[in-house]
This record gives structure tokens, sequence and C-alpha cells, in this order.
């Protein structure tokens, strides 16, 4: 299944990996300097892969973890090698969520002298807070999420931000933040809506706390795929972000950029923008590069794009 990319493993220096080297890339060692909760590689040609590492601690997000992530992407965005990205958890699961133990002083002890500027002061973090998943939805490079085990309150907040959800058998969700005493506050309740089809059923999961396993996850919309193991799962997540890779990154990117802008506003609204954004997209060499191959019968796989 991954032979074609295997075959198009690179490290960050485009040096040709053989193989073994490009298999092992898929799970990581630890994190990635100067990232102390995220680990970083280059398993494939124009493929980033981003695994959240902190398996001793479930993955749970910390305090490092929530400036990381935005340093991460942001860099990912820039980067003209990656054209679409894999986000994964290493460990027994996806993740257990917020750290409680690590976040407590800054979430429980905001600073400030008087109810106005302790709010004033408790605003911003939680946007800080909000932009470490909305800079997923903003990267214009696609991201792909393969969740493995337990997705529990943070974790629901991330996956809905990304573009694509795999999971395996075993996955469960869960909007946790009821049961801590608050309304979750960065994404999920703005996302989750939009990516499920039924308001009451989130209305339920947001209300209850409940547990979603995998099979209700797919027949609500939440995942697209669900794999018998985490193995499967990272092999289809990787050979899906090939066939994405492989396209071009004008129209990829573009049609991600459109597809969210589609999301948030009307028809009449929406069209109007994507008028604006291919009266200038349309003139690139991409689209009779694509449109020869398509005449020859040949794969977009064979065509060489420019970097983007």
């Amino acid at each position: 299944m991954l032979s074609g990319i295997v075959r198009s493993a690179l490290m960050n220096n485009r040096r040709w990996l053989p193989a073994h080297a490009a298999l092992r890339a898929m799970s990581s060692t630890g994190p990635t300097s100067p990232y102390t909760t995220l680990s970083v590689t280059r398993p494939a040609q124009s493929i980033t892969q981003v695994e959240l590492y902190r398996p001793e601690k479930r993955n749970a997000m910390n305090t490092a973890f929530w400036s990381e992530m935005v340093d991460c992407f942001n860099e990912i965005a820039a980067d003209p090698h990656c054209r679409v990205v894999v986000f994964c958890g290493a460990g027994k699961i996806f993740t257990a969520g917020i750290d409680l133990m690590d976040m407590a002083s800054n979430i429980l002890q905001p600073e400030g002298d008087d109810t106005a500027r302790i709010s004033w002061n408790l605003r911003k973090k939680i946007s800080k807070y909000q932009e470490t998943f909305s800079v997923l939805e903003k990267s214009p490079k696609p991201v792909v999420v393969a969740v493995h085990g337990a997705c529990i309150g943070g974790g629901v907040d991330l996956i809905t931000a990304c573009d694509i959800r795999l999971c395996t058998q075993d996955a469960w969700f869960q909007v946790k933040e009821v049961d801590i005493g608050l309304a979750a506050d960065v994404g999920t309740l703005q996302r989750l809506p939009k990516v499920i089809g039924s308001r009451s059923l989130v209305n339920e999961l947001a209300l209850t706390g409940r547990k979603m396993y995998a099979d209700e996850a797919k027949s609500s919309g939440l995942v697209s795929r669900v794999f018998a193991d985490r193995e499967a799962m990272m092999a289809a997540a990787l050979e899906m972000a090939g066939e994405i890779a492989a396209r071009s990154p004008v129209a990829v990117q573009g049609t991600k950029i459109n597809l969210l802008y589609a999301r948030d506003h009307s028809v009449p609204e929406a069209l109007d923008y994507m008028a604006t954004w291919n009266m200038s997209m349309l003139q690139t060499q991409d689209l009779m590069k694509s449109a020869q191959a398509a005449m020859e019968k040949k794969s977009p796989k064979t065509i060489t794009f420019s970097k983007l």
C-alpha cells in the first residue's frame, strides 16, 4: 500500500531515504527540537507528519503545547516543500485533553487587580488558546488527522479544526468540559455543529459529556473512515496524503480555502469569492499540465508542479 510513498520518502534536507528509514519516520522516538511536545518528520515527499508526543502523560496538552502548535503550523504554512500534513498522537491514545495539573495556575489564577482586569487578562489567554487550533484551519495546507484510542476534551477541539478525520476501531471521542465545570471554549462548540449534521446529537454530546465510539463517529460524519488498528490507519493516512500531495498545490490549497469560506458564508457570497479567487489562480501552468496529463490518461503523480 505504501510502496509509492516509501519510494519517494525523503528527509528535511531532501535526500532520498531507503524504505526502512521512511517507515521508521512514521513512528518517532521523541519530540523534535525546538519543540518539547511535538515530533515533526518528513515521511514522504511533500508530506509533513506532526505527532503529539507526550506518551508518558497520555499526550495531555500542557502549557508548552499551546504555543508550540502555533509556531509549528505557522512554519508549515510557509514551507514550500510541504503540501499536506498528517497529524497523529504517540503512545496508547491520541490525547487525554488538557493537562489540568500543568495548566491549573494559568486557568484558575489569572492576573489582575479587580474583576475587570482579571477578566481582560483571562480573555486574552482564552483567545491565545483558541489560536492553537485555529492555526490548523488557517493553514492553506490540508491536515489529515489520525485518531487512535481516546480523544478527549481538547482533542475534539483539535480534530474539528482539521480537514480530514480518520480513526481506529478502538477510538472514542468525548466533549469532556461539562464534567470539569466549564463550557468548551477553544473550538468544539463552534466547529462540531458544522462537522456533524445533527444539531441534536451535538447538543447531547456537549451537554452530557458521554463517549462517542468509532462506529457512531463514522455514521455521524465526525470521521470519514475507520480502521482496524493504528498501523493500518497510519498507512492509509500517508497514502491519502500522498494522493493529495500529487495534485497541483495551487488547486489543493485553493480548494481548502474556498471550502472553508463557503462553510461560513452564503452561496452567492461564496460564488463571488470563488470567481475573484480563480480570476488569478486559473492563470497557472498547473492547469495546462494537469489537462495534458488527463488527455494522455496519465496519473497526476507523473506531473512535476512548482513549489507554492
